[in-house]
């Protein structure tokens, strides 16, 4: 068996562009196009950085997921804040523990589903715009959740939280929905985080500080019987 597997069809292009990047990409294009018409070179300038700027924050890598039945993957690319146990969450039916994903504007903003299941629950929250990295985002940010089940009956909540910049959350998964592990789901725009619930019983792969990429790296395991 293959050490991995495309979650989703390989791109056709060498530089893929998330869809929701066009309106933006092209509008500065076009800007940038009528300034360079009217001669104005340091706006101009100014332009085609600002076009590459939301390019570059489009991107839309392909991923390759491992292939390992027990592991779940990171929704998120960035920097693991905290993982820690919870009591009690919104998000989360009794104790869980809760890994904390940090986007940078630096960062692949595409959302990714952590391991194999069915969508039992989409809910999106309005809220406050607090910078991702504070612990009060979790809750009081807008964000949106939306809780897996896996075929054996395990629960999985991942957390689309909004940051200080960010003002629009993207969700295309609907309750139902069957989804596998590594497929895209969902983005935030412009800075924010990724906060993932799972079991108890969850053996933590990362901790603070780790870097991690959506699809691709393992954040956790179950641990088979």
């Amino acid at each position: 068996m293959n050490s991995h597997s495309w979650p989703d069809p390989p791109g056709q292009t060498a530089f893929p562009v998330a869809k929701a990047g066009y309106p933006p990409i092209f509008a500065a294009a076009f800007v940038t196009l009528i300034l360079a018409l009217l001669g104005m070179t340091y706006l101009t300038l100014l332009g085609l950085v600002v076009t590459f700027c939301f390019c570059g924050f489009f991107r839309d890598p392909d991923r390759v997921t491992p292939n390992q039945p027990d592991s779940i993957v990171s929704p998120a690319d960035g920097k693991v804040i905290s993982a820690d146990p919870v009591d009690r969450t919104p998000f989360f039916d009794g104790s869980c523990q809760k890994i904390s994903i940090f986007m940078s504007v630096f960062n692949v903003h595409v959302n990714r589903i952590p391991f194999d299941g069915k969508v039992q629950k989409v809910s999106y929250s309005p809220g406050k715009f607090f910078a991702a990295n504070l612990d009060k985002a979790s809750l009081q940010n807008e964000h949106n959740a939306v809780l897996l089940e896996t075929p054996k009956g395990k629960r999985i909540s991942t957390v689309q939280v909004a940051g200080l910049i960010a003002r629009r959350i993207i969700c295309r998964v609907q309750p139902g929905d069957e989804v596998a592990k590594g497929q895209r789901y969902g983005m935030i725009c412009f800075g924010s985080r990724l906060d993932v619930y799972v079991p108890d019983d969850v053996e933590i792969k990362v901790k603070a500080g780790d870097k991690v990429k959506a699809g691709s790296s393992i954040i956790g395991r179950f641990k088979m019987p």
